[in-house]
């Protein structure tokens, strides 16, 4: 076999020669987001970062990480789901000491878990909101939405409607029509929540499963997502009876530490098996994948580290043969960070809008995240996150300012 004549030095060598290696330095990191937006480095503006703080208002906090320059990045500080390590109340104090003065395009730095000591525990809940407030300073130093910098492979998403834990059967018919009739393609159930403790009534969940079926019609997808309430005997029973009802997907029917659970649930059934959301590091998805404990990886960027966790885990399920659907929920910068990633791979099939339609609404946020007539959400096209915040209207709602 003749020689090539390509070795490891001469690719070293001509990686150099093409300015890669310069992408681990800032100025290296900087040019190449000039160069995916079509401007001169020259020509991008300071992103050394001066300040960071946090709005606080009368319903929730919102970060900020403000450049030299001006350019102003920002995400909601909303309590969430349960984890070892969430609270977000000492935010600013860390993301003061550990990013004044560094470069806004040095996100791996800020909040990677690589190093053995985050390696071993959970994400940290403070990194979610540097890397995402970071995403939309780039975002908007190049004058462009989020997921074109992550490389666009869509610009709309087709969207399910999300439900609330309601009560009753019939609350369940009812929202599942009035979704029907909105445009929705498709309606996810989360059953009713059973006093004292949040249970499950499993028996009630069959009979919401088939009556809201019979309402939609064949033709209309429906998912169900318990949110890992169920035992495992009851979960095979809600999952056989919701698959021969044409369920398309089954999401966190027991708990996500029920390894053994999940794969005894995807081996039996054939509707697929949801999970992920209350994985707290990119580095335990593998174990799951590993031993078939997921047919589709979700996931919630607030638990993974942001944007960045969920690009990364995305690509990890494309490298699987595996649908990633990521979780959205919350204020519209909380459903936005998730669009992005969306937008962005390949392996992505649904955007879940949380019921009612404007629930997500902001009054100091001047766009709305809406279905179109043929049931998708359109990409922004506003540059970072692609959601204006109207800062007079934010300062006005302000109570005071954490620095």
């Amino acid at each position: 076999m003749k020689a090539s004549g390509f070795s490891r030095r001469s690719f070293v060598g001509r990686w150099a020669a093409l300015g890669g290696a310069n992408l681990f330095t800032p100025g290296g990191r900087a040019q190449a987001v000039a160069r995916a937006a079509g401007i001169k480095p020259g020509d991008l503006p300071d992103l050394t970062i001066k300040e960071v703080k946090a709005y606080v208002l009368k319903q929730g906090r919102l970060a900020s990480i403000v450049t030299a320059s001006g350019i102003e990045g920002n995400y909601t500080l909303a309590a969430r789901y349960w984890h070892p390590d969430w609270n977000n109340e000492g935010w600013v104090g860390f993301a003061s000491r550990l990013l004044v003065g560094r470069n806004a395009l040095d996100r791996p730095q800020f909040t990677s878990q690589w190093v053995e000591p985050k390696r071993r525990r959970g994400q940290s809940s403070y990194a979610s909101a540097i890397d995402n407030c970071l995403w939309d300073i780039a975002g908007k130093a190049v004058g462009l939405p989020v997921y074109r910098i992550l490389g666009a492979y869509r610009d709309k998403v087709l969207a399910y409607a999300s439900s609330q834990h309601l009560k009753t059967l019939e609350d369940f018919v009812e929202d599942a029509l009035r979704a029907k009739a909105q445009g929705f393609k498709a309606y996810k159930i989360h059953p009713p929540s059973v006093p004292p403790h949040g249970g499950s009534n499993y028996k009630l969940d069959i009979e919401i499963c088939k009556a809201v079926r019979k309402a939609v019609g064949d033709d209309f997808m429906l998912l169900h997502d318990p949110v890992g309430v169920y035992t495992r005997h009851e979960a095979i029973l809600v999952g056989r009876a919701i698959q021969d009802l044409g369920f398309v997907a089954y999401e966190d029917p027991i708990p996500t530490s029920d390894i053994e659970g999940l794969v005894e649930l995807c081996r039996s059934l054939d509707i697929p098996i949801h999970a992920g959301e209350f994985i707290f590091s990119i580095y335990n998805y593998a174990e799951y994948i590993r031993r078939g404990a997921m047919d589709v990886l979700r996931f919630i960027v607030d638990n993974v580290g942001g944007i960045t966790g969920g690009m990364k885990l995305a690509s990890l399920a494309e490298c699987f043969g595996m649908e990633c659907a990521p979780h959205n929920w919350g204020d519209a910068l909380d459903h936005a960070v998730h669009f992005h990633c969306e937008l962005a791979m390949p392996n992505n099939v649904w955007f879940e809008m949380t019921l009612p339609q404007g629930s997500s609404d902001r009054p100091y946020i001047k766009d709305k995240i809406r279905i179109d007539s043929d049931g998708y959400v359109r990409a922004p096209s506003k540059p970072g996150l692609g959601y204006e915040i109207d800062y007079a209207e934010l300062e006005r709602l302000t109570v005071r300012i954490e620095r």
